[in-house]
Order: structure tokens, then sequence, then C-alpha cells
């Protein structure tokens, strides 16, 4: 078993290995299961290993994801790559100004020759939801996913509909183009387990990647059906969290409202509001299905720690002064995740 101190370094990325079967999720253990699905995805997709396995958290945690950066860094090429590597429905929904909610969520339509209505269900009714670009539609477009991404159900009319299991929507949005866009509404963007923010490739990636675009791209074998995702998001809740790790997750997320009681006052100035208790939950929900991902049966502190910033960077809110002066919140993040002391825990191994 892996022990608090080894956990304490950053691990190596996930191995990309052949998959041992076409449904590797259905007999194997999760971290041969995640290899699987990394080796069809990097079939097509270069480098970005922390996006991968922070697609895989989400995966196996059964929370959406958010994911941030400039054009032509295969946000949504890694996503549509994912689904074909999951024998499971996708749809995909490009946000424009012009979508109405009933674009997504469906509507009921008259029919002149019965007299009566009928529910025509929108493309939300899938395992997993594409929305592309995200931020080009307005507030109540986006905020028609609200329901569907918290409940798992859609309400129209005076009829509720649930949407298959297990559903996740991956968003992309586009954070330097500000025309023709609009902010997800606060208690959007909420919903969302993590927000990943995706950086530029290595110049060795970014040539394999120009070298890629002179040939066919690669066929991707469906290696994990929806049930086989299930089962493994069943695993996630056998994973050992001590209360340590919990009062360590919840003193972070505390930290974001009151830095002032772990000696970092002169940030309070910078933060508007802190992070809700849905940060808390997120965080230990995800350490749980990253240590699944790792191997290992129990969490320990530097998996909360490295999840922190992606859990916590749309949650916390930055203030008038914050904007004013360009503090950003992944530098508020950066000064107050090592701020909070980490329990020290004794392992299986550390016992042995």
């Amino acid at each position: 078993m892996t022990d608090v101190t080894r956990g304490a370094s950053a691990p190596a990325p996930l191995a990309a290995v052949e998959p041992a079967a076409p449904n590797a999720g259905e007999g194997l253990d999760p971290r041969l299961t995640a290899e699987a699905v990394l080796f069809e995805i990097r079939r097509v997709i270069v480098g970005q290993d922390q996006m991968l396995e922070r697609v895989l958290v989400a995966l196996l945690a059964g929370g959406h994801l958010l994911l941030e950066g400039v054009p032509g860094l295969a946000k949504t090429l890694t996503i549509r790559t994912l689904a074909d590597a999951l024998d499971a429905s996708f749809r995909r929904i490009q946000f424009t100004p012009d979508l109405v909610p009933g674009d997504l969520v469906g509507t009921r339509i008259y029919r002149s020759d019965s007299g009566t209505f009928d529910t025509e269900l929108g493309p939300v009714f899938c395992n997993f939801l594409l929305a592309d670009e995200i931020n080009r539609a307005p507030a109540k477009v986006q905020s028609a996913l609200l329901e569907v991404m918290q409940e798992r159900q859609v309400t129209i009319g005076q009829e509720t509909h649930l949407v298959p299991r297990p559903f996740l929507v991956m968003a992309t949005q586009n954070p330097i183009e500000s025309e023709g866009t609009y902010p997800l509404p606060e208690a959007q963007v909420d919903r969302f387990l993590m927000k990943v923010v995706v950086g530029y490739p290595t110049a060795a990636e970014e040539a394999t990647v120009v070298e890629r675009s002179l040939r066919p791209s690669a066929e991707i074998r469906p290696v994990l059906t929806a049930d086989g995702l299930a089962r493994l998001q069943a695993a996630s809740p056998g994973i050992y969290v001590d209360p340590a790790i919990v009062a360590y997750a919840v003193a972070i997320v505390a930290a974001t409202r009151e830095p002032g009681r772990y000696g970092l006052g002169h940030l309070a100035p910078y933060i508007g509001f802190g992070a809700s208790p849905r940060g808390s939950i997120g965080l230990i929900h995800a350490a749980r299905a990253l240590a699944l991902i790792r191997g290992r049966r129990y969490v320990v502190p530097a998996d909360v720690a490295e999840l922190a910033p992606d859990v916590l960077r749309h949650r916390v809110v930055p203030s008038f002064t914050a904007l004013a002066e360009e503090v950003t919140v992944d530098s508020l993040l950066r000064q107050i995740i090592p701020a909070v002391p980490q329990p020290r825990l004794v392992t299986e191994a550390q016992s042995a």
C-alpha cells in the first residue's frame, strides 16, 4: 500500500497500456480500467495527463466537469473521444445565443389532429452530455441545466422525466473571448464538481500533434460500458476516508471564507465569498475517486490537496479589489492550501 509520505508527492501519470479486454471495466480493478480508457484516449489526445486524470475522477465520482482553455487545446475532442471509449449514449449541444431552454430539456408540442399535447424530450436525455462553449448562451439557457445536473431529472409541464444513469455533463468554455459570451451564474457553475484549466502542450507534444494531423485519426474502441462505469462508481464508497481527512477538507474550504484563521488575513480583502459546503463534499468525493484510480483503498491528505484547486477555483468569488488588482482565484488558492496543515495518518504499510 502507498504510505502518506509517498502519497504527498506528485504521482506519475497513469500508464498508457494496452487494455486487457474489450470491456475492461466489467472484470478488472479500477486502476487497470482507467489505464485501458486512457490508452484509447491517448491514441487521439497527446499529453494533457492531468486533464485526462481529472476527467476520470469526475467519471468515477459522478460529478460534472467544466474545462476552460483557449481554442485549439482539444477540450471538445477529449470529451468526444472519451464518449467513443465508453459504450454509452452521447449528445453534443453547441451553445449559441439563440438557444432556448426547450432546445436542451425538451418541450410540449400540441398535436392538432388529436387535440392533445405530446412531450418531446431534449438532448439532455443521454449518459454523456457535451455542453460545448457553454458561456455562449444566455443565463436562462444555462439555467435550464440546473435541475438535471443536480437532480438527474427534468420537469416539463407537470411531468418529471428521469435521465439515464450514469449521467454526466462535461462543458467547455473559452476564457479569452468576451464578445458574444455570457458569464455562468454562480448557481450554475457550482453544480460542476471540478473546473479544470487546460494549458498549452509542450514543444514535443505539439510536434506529435502536428505529425498525427498528417494521417487519418485512430479509430477508438469502446472499452467500458455504461453498466461497467456504474459498477466502478459504486466501488468508490468502499474507499476509506479517515475523519481527519474530512476535517482537513473542511478546513481548506473554511480557509477560503476566513483566511485570517490561518495567518492569511492579508487575503481577506481579495475574497468576496468563500466556497460553500458543496466544496467540502466535492473535495472528499473527488479524492475518493482519485484514490480508487491510483489503486489505493484509502484517501491520503495529498489527494485532497492536489484536487483542491480544481474543486474550489470556481467556487471562490473574488472581490472587486481582487478584480481591480488582477489577483486571480488560483493565486489565492496557491497561498491558502499550503497554509492549512495536513493531518498525519498511519497507513497499512506503516503499521505492518
